[in-house]
């Protein structure tokens, strides 16, 4: 009977032991505090409203390309490519010529390894804007801005060849080459678009660093005009 109530006692002794070990663990254990959301928890919800805002949007005014081209953005962006391509489908519904929509729908066919389909719509909304430089230029940024630069490059081909002495199209293509650290290149697009049009800071900047020197045209302002009046005024008053 002793050796039984010692053979108890040990047990209950072990179990306290292993209590007191688990409250210390748990002590050092320190839970995530509560309503503290995790990083990714925040970034959903984030995403989450944009998407709501946007829905909200549609359901005021259904036809409204660019809130269904920006829902779109945000299905592509978490991979899901068939309810992206729903919303550009729907967005070109009503705009049929909503070139970042185009240019999104080459995008989401790509990266859902649909490239047959891909190459198709490319070649279709090429078509489109095959008689105007303007609009293949547009085509051309809006891929630029999918990172698609080899169907961006061919736009900008086409927007050269139907308009080669546009100051803007030249601009256009001196700037795709120089995103892509094509420097040589990039200078001849520049320097033809500022031969075509000299009233261009910024293209006159780009060249300075590639180091290209052109002067900007200075430009006659009202003030000085005013100015020279005077002058003209002075110098017949003093004439003899």
């Amino acid at each position: 009977m002793s050796h039984k109530m010692q053979s108890v006692g040990f047990v209950c002794l072990l179990m306290f032991m292993s209590l007191f070990c688990g409250c210390e663990s748990l002590r050092a254990f320190k839970l995530p505090t509560i309503g503290t959301p995790q990083i990714d928890e925040v970034k959903m919800t984030q995403a989450d409203e944009e998407k709501a805002t946007l829905l909200k949007k549609i359901d005021r005014k259904f036809a409204n390309p660019k809130a269904h081209f920006d829902l779109g953005q945000l299905y592509q962006a978490d991979g899901m490519w068939t309810q992206a391509e729903y919303e550009y489908n729907t967005a070109l519904g009503f705009d049929p010529a909503y070139r970042p929509a185009q240019a999104a729908m080459v995008k989401v066919l790509l990266e859902s390894d649909n490239h047959p389909r891909a190459e198709i719509y490319s070649d279709i909304y090429l078509n489109q804007v095959s008689n105007s430089a303007a609009e293949s230029l547009k085509l051309g940024l809006a891929f630029q801005r999918q990172a698609l630069d080899e169907h961006a490059l061919t736009c900008y081909r086409q927007a050269l060849g139907l308009a080669p002495n546009s100051a803007k199209v030249n601009r256009q293509v001196g700037y795709y080459y120089l995103s892509r650290n094509e420097k040589d290149v990039a200078k001849s697009y520049l320097k033809r678009s500022f031969d075509l049009n000299r009233n261009q800071a910024d293209v006159a900047g780009e060249l300075g660093r590639l180091g290209v020197a052109v002067r900007i045209p200075l430009k006659t302002t009202e003030n000085v005009k005013k100015l020279d009046r005077i002058i003209d005024r002075a110098d017949k008053q003093n004439a003899p």
